[in-house]
Parts: C-alpha cells; structure tokens; sequence
C-alpha cells in the first residue's frame, strides 16, 4: 500500500470520527419523541439530578463501562429510572453480558421508548424513559433467549429498589 493512500484512507477516516463527535449529545436529532408526562426545564433537571446523571439521562451520555455497582447487582427487584422513578426492568431479565453496563433481556411493559442514534458515525437503536425521555442507553440484537436483545443501560440512569422480604 502506498504511502500516499495510507494518509488518504486515514485522514478520511479521522474525518468521519470527528463529524461523528460534533454531534452535539442531547441535540434534537437525538432527542426521544415527546410529549413526555413529565417535562422539566433544564434548571429543573440540574436541580433534580447529579452531574454525571444530567449528563447521562439529558444531554444523552455514557458512563464508563464497569463504573457502575448496578452491574453487578444480583438481587430480586426492580430498576427505576433515575430522573422520574419509572420502572423500567426487573431484575428477573438482567443478565451478565459482560459489557461492563446493567444489561436486560426485556423491559417492562410500556416503560421505554426508542430513538434513532447516528452518533459517532453509526446507526444504533437508543432508548429512553417512556416517561420523561430520559436517555438510558441502547438496544442490541445480539441477547439471550427468549428475545434475543440487550438492552445496554447505564447504571447512573437507574434506581436499585430491592423486592421487599417474604
């Protein structure tokens, strides 16, 4: 390969990542379809939410992978959303998809919504609260049976509530 087309192929390359990260987290082309029960102002939210879960569930961020105690939450319960206390999965369909996030094989009925993401110069499916739009992460096509999805969250977007004792 010549020189010449190496830096060519790689500049182009560069190109697309850049274009990519200009897409500015959280910009309408992103944005879960609303109207959502609940809407908040931005200030509203900031008030509401941590730093890092503003970032996450508004402005449509990522955790680091294995940042999160959640991942390796084994307890019966359930996963809220962390911005409206949604619930959004039980704990029954998490699974260890050694990603470094929470992951789930199913939501819970009517709790999620899915996006359109073409951010960093792919296409994925992102998904959000069904209540407040809040960003929780995105779904895959390469899960556990009985759906064969996994639904990657990030564990500052959710809320642990453990099954009360029997």
């Amino acid at each position: 390969m010549k020189r010449r087309t190496l830096l060519l192929g790689t500049s182009a390359l560069v190109a697309l990542g850049i274009g990519g990260l200009a897409t500015r987290p959280g910009s309408s082309a992103r944005a879960a379809a609303g109207p959502f029960e609940i809407e908040l102002t931005e200030a509203e939210w900031r008030e509401r939410l941590s730093p890092e879960q503003f970032y996450i569930l508004r402005e449509h961020g990522t955790e680091r992978a294995y940042t999160s105690p959640l991942n390796d939450e084994k307890r019966a319960g359930i996963f809220h959303c962390a911005g409206c206390d949604l619930a959004l999965f039980d704990a029954a369909v998490k699974y260890d998809s050694r990603t470094g996030w929470p992951s789930f094989w199913e939501p819970m009925v009517g709790a999620i919504r899915e996006s359109e993401d073409r951010s960093f110069g792919m296409v994925r499916t992102e998904v959000h609260c069904a209540r407040c739009g809040g960003h929780q992460g995105h779904v895959f096509n390469d899960g556990p049976q009985p759906t064969g999805l996994r639904y990657c969250i990030n564990g500052l977007a959710l809320q642990f509530r453990p099954a009360e004792a029997a």
